[in-house]
């Protein structure tokens, strides 16, 4: 298995461990050279938020996965973690609907969990 679907699986673990409400992956390789995965979710206030960002960051380190940059974070309006193959883009629920990420990248692959 390549490391960009074994990191797809970690971070979704540990998305659904905090309560991640609709969980999107999106595979975006054919359509941008950012990744090869993008991963959407929300929580309900900011504390859940950053706590899915904080069960992401731990997972992935405790597998050995460095990120390589972090925004947003003390606002926890929109967490944007980037581990180079995978993006994950944790919102507020108002947040994901006004940006929503899904529509503009409508061109990739929306991908079912079970199928990685």
């Amino acid at each position: 298995m390549n490391n960009a679907k074994e990191m797809v699986k970690l971070i979704y673990q540990a998305l659904e461990d905090k309560k991640a409400e609709d969980i999107e992956v999106i595979d975006i390789a054919e359509v941008s050279c950012l990744a090869d995965y993008f991963i959407i979710t929300h929580g309900e206030n900011s504390n859940q938020v950053q706590a899915m960002a904080d069960s992401v960051d731990e997972a992935m380190t405790k597998a050995g996965f460095t990120c390589r940059g972090v925004e947003g974070y003390q606002a926890a309006h929109w967490i944007l973690l980037d581990y180079s193959d995978v993006v994950v883009h944790v919102f507020s629920g108002d947040d994901r609907r006004f940006y929503d990420l899904s529509r503009i990248w409508r061109d990739g692959k929306t991908v079912d969990i079970n199928e990685i």
